[in-house]
């Protein structure tokens, strides 16, 4: 789907036809989701984007930032968390989103739906004054700025899944724990690759070395920068936290383990000296005296209580139980 729209101050209009949008007065933005081969084709014609810019979208790579003779270049990506295809389990989704700015112009495009930047968009269309009366170049920081600020919100959720397995940990030992701290570091590790990327992207829009970014727009680039240095950090934080998870919820379990260990040791170890014990007279020799005695197995068995009835009493004193 293409929307063009040209606005300027007091005054946004909406076109059909791409190159009388770009023709119009005002800054031009064309916003093309789930878009096909043949409307990229066409958006590329008209305001004659890089075909290697365009494949990029298309091929999904790593976020960047390229300055073209007439235009500059970010990509993004969205991320969200999804059910796996495979795995059934959560897992970060992202699409590319493609931001173009010229002079007087925008193209932001997206094989997805790239939802957020549709609250760019409904601000345009609102009248908001900080956007009409300013460049090309501002728009353009909108749209990467709603894109790294919805981070903050999936980066919200790992961190309540993190504080559940932080309490599960001290409570259970079940495989379900070790599963979930899996997930939530394979999820880390995902928004980590896709973090590192954005953050060169954006460093080179805030460096102030584009032509087309204005000195007034630049420190809005430099915001969003800060931004992304933050969700980095905040990501290594929070591996740091799983780590730790997992450290202590491998050390549960083999303190679980032992503990059961030490309980079957201290059986086995009171049941070695009974069963000599009942192997003796469980012998069967013809000449045996106990074996005779009318009392003898009451004997034994006051003998083989008195035994075991002592080693826990000597187990316990020691806090072997």
């Amino acid at each position: 789907m293409i929307e063009a729209l040209v606005y300027r101050s007091g005054s946004v209009e909406s076109y059909e036809d791409l190159a009388e949008a770009k023709a119009a007065q005002g800054t031009t933005w064309v916003h093309a989701t789930e878009v096909t081969t043949d409307e990229r084709a066409h958006i590329a014609e008209t305001f004659d984007l890089h075909p290697l810019a365009i494949e990029d979208i298309t091929n999904n790579v790593r976020a960047k930032t390229e300055e073209f003779p007439e235009c500059v270049f970010a990509l993004l990506k969205t991320a969200r968390l999804t059910r796996g295809e495979t795995t059934f389990e959560e897992e970060i989704a992202d699409d590319p989103v493609g931001v173009f700015f010229g002079s007087d112009w925008v193209v932001s495009m997206s094989p997805g739906t790239a939802s957020m930047v549709d609250r760019v968009k409904s601000a345009v269309q609102a009248g908001d004054e900080r956007l009409l009366e300013r460049g090309s170049d501002f728009t353009a920081y909108r749209i990467v700025d709603v894109i790294v600020d919805s981070y903050f919100d999936l980066l919200d959720t790992l961190e309540d899944q993190i504080e559940s397995i932080e309490e599960a940990v001290i409570e259970s030992t079940e495989i379900d724990v070790l599963d979930e701290i899996n997930s939530v570091r394979r999820e880390l590790l995902s928004f980590r690759k896709l973090l590192w990327p954005a953050r060169e992207a954006m460093g080179v829009l805030a460096r102030g070395d584009l032509k087309l970014v204005q000195d007034s727009t630049e420190k809005y680039f430099r915001d969003v920068y800060d931004h992304v240095v933050q969700l980095v950090d905040l990501t290594e934080t929070y591996r740091d936290l799983v780590s730790g998870a997992r450290d202590i919820y491998l050390n549960s379990l083999s303190q679980s383990t032992n503990e059961v260990m030490k309980v079957l040791t201290v059986v086995a170890t009171i049941f070695i000296p009974l069963t000599f014990v009942a192997g003796i007279y469980g012998m069967n020799f013809e000449y045996m005296p106990e074996l005779a005695w009318r009392y003898g197995y009451f004997a034994v068995w006051i003998v083989m209580l008195a035994i075991g009835l002592g080693m826990v009493w000597f187990f316990r004193r020691r806090a072997y139980i």
